[in-house]
């Protein structure tokens, strides 16, 4: 039996949860949590089978994104009825409750990055979109765990998007200047590339806030029997600027030329139709919001790329090449946002990534 179904707690509960060990499915893929699948009780959930998602978070996690809500369990009860096809919660005691397993296969695993998704998936995308738009943030009392320092005023799209930036200043790039000392320079980043960020991305229109679901791609969607769409691992919800949700997940989803513009269009005029002023300013606002995607991927790729050179120092050169390769591409992409002059060649990448990731310390250590 592989070490990790003896050691992890969150299996051991997860076992112990389903009363048969040999049931239990997983763990998922997942970064912020470890899920295993659990089939439930039928005093609990009567004569059909249910399973649920048993989680534990995981420890000592870098976040690369800000957090709004103290709970998805107690977001995702506040959607019931609002937001269709989200995982429901089943209570097993008083003080257990458990997401519903959404059972189908992921959009991704169906449809993959780059491919065009169909039109009907498409149109329960936009159904998402307009019901994300109905909730909010003075319609949903739900606890929330951002500060006020974070909370931008209604429709302040531009302080919105500061606080997102300065968040990938402050959490991803400089408290990972301490652990990687030498790293961000050698590949041409510096404190000056935030300075640049905001001039580039800088003069946003107002449009009114909404619940946005801020990480919609193909692994968060899942496509049951029926052919219905379901959105999962709201972890990084939030209210804010809608057409954000929209540049996040056309930069996540990776649409074909062709279908990318045709969601931009129908997404404009779904959300017009749903609470005008949605769509304010596309036409130069997603560009820039696309530009912060670009830009912010950069940091987080890379201190990604290190973590997973760090854990894996039996992967070799094949690994380091491939991580080599995914950085080089996104600091191409966001070159002109971060104001790169140059963009490192893939053997500078490999050199700077593979000194961390041999031995997780770094040069001269």
């Amino acid at each position: 039996m592989p070490a990790e179904r003896v050691s992890s707690p969150a299996r051991a509960r997860a076992a112990a949860m389903s009363g048969d060990p040999s049931a239990v499915e997983g763990p998922l893929a997942g970064y912020h949590h470890e899920t295993y699948v659990i089939p439930l009780p039928a005093e609990v959930v009567g004569p059909h089978r249910v399973r649920g998602k048993c989680r534990e978070p995981r420890s000592g996690l870098l976040w690369f994104d800000r957090r709004c809500f103290a709970s998805e369990e107690t977001l995702l009860a506040a959607l019931q009825g609002r937001v269709t096809r989200v995982p429901d919660l089943i209570e097993v005691s008083e003080d257990v409750r458990l997401q519903r397993f959404i059972e189908g296969r992921t959009l991704g695993s169906l449809y993959a990055s780059g491919e065009e998704i169909p039109d009907g998936v498409a149109d329960q995308i936009l159904d998402l979109f307009r019901q994300m738009a109905r909730v909010t943030p003075d319609s949903l009392d739900v606890e929330r765990e951002c500060s006020p320092r974070d909370r931008s005023a209604e429709g302040d799209t531009a302080g919105f998007l500061d606080r997102l930036i300065c968040f990938a200043e402050e959490r991803v790039y400089q408290e990972n200047l301490k652990r990687f000392p030498g790293l961000f320079s050698s590949l041409g980043l510096d404190g000056d590339s935030f300075k640049k960020l905001r001039k580039q991305v800088a003069g946003l229109s107002e449009r009114p806030f909404c619940l946005l679901h801020a990480d919609l791609h193909r692994e968060n969607f899942v496509v049951d029997g029926r052919g219905r769409l379901w959105a999962i691992d709201w972890e990084l919800a939030l209210f804010g600027d809608p057409l954000y949700d929209l540049a996040t997940h056309l930069y996540l989803m990776r649409y074909p030329k062709a279908q990318h513009e045709l969601m931009v269009k129908r997404w404009c005029a779904a959300m017009e139709e749903e609470r005008a002023g949605s769509s304010n300013g596309w036409e130069e606002d997603l560009p820039r919001l696309l530009d912060f995607k670009r830009a912010q991927s950069v940091f987080t790729d890379i201190v990604r790329a290190t973590q997973f050179l760090d854990s894996r120092p039996e992967s070799g050169a094949s690994a380091l090449a491939e991580e080599a390769g995914k950085v080089r591409r996104v600091l191409a992409a966001a070159a002109e946002p971060l104001g790169l002059d140059t963009v490192p060649a893939l053997g500078d990448v490999r050199s700077a990534l593979g000194r961390w990731g041999r031995t997780g310390q770094g040069p001269g250590e």
